[in-house]
């Protein structure tokens, strides 16, 4: 039987990975945007673990607020570097240190 202790050490598993890809790669956006996703799908596992041991559908629902949001997080942010490869080539962090208007 699975348990919510099974489900909080998965979901803490997942968001020390996604702490960890971050301090690791800072150089490539798409990895550090990946990261953050995998953040956000922790918490999304706390939320309905916990919504279903305690047999109330909030957190269920309130995942689909953190998914939408996660949805134009990414668009938006998959969009900017697609702008900023066409112009300066790369998406290393390290090339991006200057921004000009």
């Amino acid at each position: 039987m699975i348990t919510l202790a099974h489900w909080l050490t998965l979901s803490g598993t997942l968001f020390i990975l996604a702490v960890a890809g971050i301090f690791l790669n800072r150089r490539n956006l798409i990895l550090l945007l990946m990261c953050i996703e995998l953040m956000l799908l922790a918490v999304n596992f706390n939320f309905i673990a916990l919504s279903h041991f305690q047999g109330d559908t909030a957190g269920q629902v309130f995942v689909f607020f953190i998914l939408t949001v996660a949805a134009a997080e990414a668009a938006i942010g998959l969009a900017i570097l697609v702008v900023l490869f066409r112009s300066r080539r790369s998406i290393q962090v390290d090339d991006l240190d200057e921004m000009r208007g």
